[in-house]
């Protein structure tokens, strides 16, 4: 009998791994299917499968999906990116082609365009900003006027806040114009950028399952003109007539956009006129949400997400309830890691679940504006929200860092 395998295609830096040793735990062999390998760590440690395929071509997938079929019996396929959102729809089409479980491929293509989906939300009567598309300047400078100033100016495809930035002035807008436009984002051609209102207020990440909400996160971000995750905590501090309210909106989104089979992300604002809709993702969200939905609730959503794909039945039953937090590492400046520690005895102060460093010392910083700007997380959990954070802050004061200036081109002679 041939051995049961999972494909996954392309990876993550926080849950790439919980979904490979997710994998194993249900008894199947993982298989990885990306354009550089090289880039997930956790492929070699964990010794899984990997081919080098682009997964950008469909036609390439299904013919490497269907060289493995001839030796494993493959029972599911699934794939995230922290790059690229079209992943999630290509791996739709290519479980749509090899009969096997997932969502629906037109469904997740609308999501993938960030203004086909603000369309879709806001004819559903779903709460969002304000926004213009733009292709060229004549039309971006005619947006700016209408919406009026602070806009938020991003990329109609990506993730990760990858090319996201508040534009407060005409000089702010020239300059982040000129780096979407210059080539420098990831962006389809000809480039489509988004020119919208800037919500303000509490920022809610909410965690979906099928049709069903199963918490809301908090999340804080680093000072402006980015947007940075620097905290996130589940379950959220909210009332119920709070929580009410973003439920019924974030289960409105999946109707709006043919969503509600596996996981989906909603992100939200909750401002002047209540509750506002961001974006909604139709994947786990990346900024740790499923280790601390697990952590304070006991759900493992990674395996009961990988137990969906093999068509198998999952459980999201509540274990517990406490409160988990993450806290990420950002540099302030760009510059040379001289030196960072005190991760070990970080990870000793009692509550702390994980302190995980991601650059080594003498590493090179240029920071981004997204998620490629931390250098490391602490996780911890207790019984209540004040315990939480006071344990994160113990951790915080013990992991200390240094940085130097980039040498200029004199001292690089010398």
């Amino acid at each position: 009998m041939a051995r049961q395998a999972l494909i996954l295609v392309e990876g993550h830096r926080t849950s790439g791994l919980l979904y490979v040793q997710a994998v194993k735990r249900l008894g199947l062999y993982p298989i990885s299917l990306a354009s550089d390998p090289s880039c997930y760590d956790y492929l070699a440690a964990e010794q899984v499968e990997a081919i080098r395929v682009a997964t950008d071509d469909l036609d390439a997938l299904i013919g490497e999906c269907s060289r493995l079929r001839a030796i494993y019996d493959i029972v599911g396929i699934t794939g995230f990116s922290g790059d690229d959102e079209s992943v999630s729809a290509t791996v739709a089409k290519l479980c749509r082609h090899f009969d096997l479980p997932g969502p629906n491929p037109a469904s997740l293509e609308r999501c993938c365009d960030k203004f086909t989906q603000r369309q879709l939300l806001a004819q559903s009567g779903v709460p969002v900003p304000a926004c213009r598309l733009a292709t060229n300047p004549i039309e971006f400078a005619g947006s700016v006027a209408e919406i009026g100033l602070p806009v938020i100016v991003k990329p109609t495809v990506g993730s990760g806040s990858s090319g996201v930035r508040l534009c407060r002035n005409a000089d702010e807008i020239a300059e982040h114009t000129s780096y979407l436009w210059g080539g420098r984002c990831f962006l389809q051609t000809p480039p489509r950028i988004l020119i919208e209102e800037f919500a303000q207020g509490p920022f809610y990440s909410v965690e979906i399952m099928g049709n069903e909400v199963v918490g809301i996160v908090a999340a804080d971000f680093g000072p402006p003109p980015h947007f940075v995750f620097h905290n996130t905590t589940f379950p959220a501090p909210l009332g119920d007539d709070a929580k009410e309210s973003i439920t019924n909106i974030s289960l409105t989104c999946l109707q709006a956009l043919g969503l509600g089979w596996g996981p989906t992300n909603v992100e939200l604002r909750w401002t002047k006129r209540g509750p506002v809709v961001i974006e909604v993702n139709p994947r786990l969200a990346g900024a740790l949400e499923p280790q601390l939905v697990q952590l304070a609730y006991g759900i493992d959503l990674i395996t009961e997400h990988v137990k969906l794909v093999i068509g198998d039945e999952w459980d999201l039953g509540r274990a517990h309830s406490q409160t988990a937090a993450a806290r990420f590492l950002v540099p302030d400046r760009d510059g040379i890691l001289d030196w960072i520690g005190g991760d070990s005895q970080a990870a000793a102060v009692p509550g702390v679940v994980e302190v995980k460093l991601y650059a080594e010392s003498k590493t090179p910083i240029v920071r981004n504006g997204d998620y490629r700007d931390w250098i490391g997380h602490i996780v911890a959990v207790s019984p209540n929200l004040a315990e939480t954070e006071a344990i994160l802050q113990r951790a915080l004061r013990l992991i200390n860092w240094s940085m130097l200036s980039f040498p200029t081109d004199g001292e690089q002679e010398e």
